[in-house]
């Protein structure tokens, strides 16, 4: 086998492994308790907002501090700090869907993506930062 068939070899099988270990990561969506037994760590967590709770967004105080709370799909509820401008019509989401990390009760968010109600359906929104 030549030299270069071998570094080809090494090349593809090395942007393989990178290309697993990045989307690995993203695979699954969790619950803010299987959350928070790895602060820190990022994940997707999908729950519905509690329109009976108050949601607080003060942009003359802090425009980049949005916060709210939800319940993810096992029934626990948490509050979530979105690091961003509050979302348009976020009262009339059916689900949201959020990447973040836990930071002891608080879910610290970065990323929303709203669901809408079906006479919605196309239009999904999203929220947040690339990153």
């Amino acid at each position: 086998m030549k030299s270069t068939h071998i570094i080809i070899l090494v090349l593809v099988a090395a942007a393989v492994c990178v290309i697993v270990s990045m989307f690995g990561d993203f695979s699954t969506y969790e619950t803010f308790a299987s959350a928070a037994k790895e602060p820190g760590k990022q994940y997707h967590v999908i729950g519905f907002l509690e329109k009976t709770k108050q949601m607080e967004y003060d942009p003359i105080k802090d425009p980049n501090r949005f916060t709210f709370f939800v319940k993810d799909k096992a029934g626990n509820e948490s509050k979530v700090v979105f690091s961003g401008s509050k979302p348009t019509d976020i009262e009339k989401s059916e689900q949201i869907v959020m990447t973040g990390y836990m930071d002891g009760n608080e879910f610290k968010c970065k990323k929303i993506q709203m669901k809408c109600p079906s006479k919605y359906k196309k239009d999904q929104v999203v929220e947040g930062k690339a990153g």
